[in-house]
């Protein structure tokens, strides 16, 4: 039986590409994106070129953690709980907008809606399993847990780099929770200077071909190197440091407890936390 990989934001981009990699060396892939069409555009193409292959579409806006819900059910519906999971859709708010839920749109779509969906399904992955967060090099440095929905400090490229270091953090908190419980390995990776979408908006077209973003993700995907690794940070192919910060336990452990509570508040509870094991 082919391993599944659900990789969230796959309907362009660098997970797009992913996609297609993946689905190349024979692996089952589980698009998901927010546009019903694209969705549906994407698994065509996939079974298209690689028939061989079984290919699934879900459709769910990260905005609205109602339809990250809904998303989870589907598949739990319908069995199709991945070997590997690649968080990987973002984007970049430029305006202070909430989300459905009442947070700050970037730090939902790219932290908060990830956070909820991997939770959620941390019971159900098989084993051995990888899960894989995109996250970037300009992930911030420092953190006020405090300000983090607060409209007067907002600045665009600022909460981006606050969800990416949020990214970072959920990945060691992660990976020393199933540590030593679970065959799971946890670790994030920065895919490079790509011409992605948030990229051009935000810094212009400085980066490499998207095709070139997908080679960090297929090799924590599936590369034989890093199946006994995790809790670890890659860039430019190798194991590197993350931001000092990232390190620390205390802020670490802070990060999940606001992550808990801003989905409690909003009326969510991630499964693992329901008599589970976390």
């Amino acid at each position: 039986m082919s391993k599944k990989v659900l990789i969230t934001g796959s309907t362009d981009g660098i997970g797009q590409e992913t996609a297609r990699a993946l689905a190349s060396q024979g692996y089952d892939i589980i698009i998901h994106g927010r546009s019903p069409r694209r969705v549906e555009d994407t698994v065509l193409e996939i079974e298209r070129s690689h028939p061989e292959i079984r290919c699934e579409g879900l459709t769910a806006d990260f905005s609205s953690l109602n339809q990250v819900r809904e998303m989870i059910k589907k598949i739990k519906e319908k069995q199709i709980f991945p070997d590997i999971l690649i968080n990987n859709a973002g984007i970049v708010s430029h305006r202070f907008t909430l989300s459905a839920d009442g947070y700050e749109l970037t730090l939902q779509v790219n932290h908060l809606a990830h956070f909820y969906l991997t939770l959620s399904l941390l019971n159900h992955l098989p084993e051995p399993a990888r899960i894989i967060n995109v996250t970037s090099m300009v992930h911030a440095s420092s953190i006020n847990f405090e300000t983090l929905n607060d409209k007067t400090s907002f600045d665009g490229v600022n909460a981006y780099s606050l969800s990416k270091l949020c990214n970072v953090l959920f990945t060691y908190k992660l990976d020393r929770l199933v540590k030593g419980k679970r065959d799971i390995t946890v670790n994030c990776l920065h895919p490079g200077v790509i011409n992605t979408k948030v990229l051009t908006e935000t810094w212009g077209a400085i980066g490499s071909p998207v095709g070139e973003g997908a080679r960090m993700p297929l090799y924590l995907a599936t590369s034989p190197e890093v199946e006994n690794i995790s809790g670890a940070y890659f860039r430019d192919g190798l194991q590197q440091p993350s931001a000092a910060i990232s390190y620390d336990e205390k802020i670490q452990d802070e990060c999940w407890k606001r992550s808990l509570e801003m989905l409690y508040n909003a009326g969510f509870e991630p499964e693992g936390m329901n008599g589970g094991w976390l």
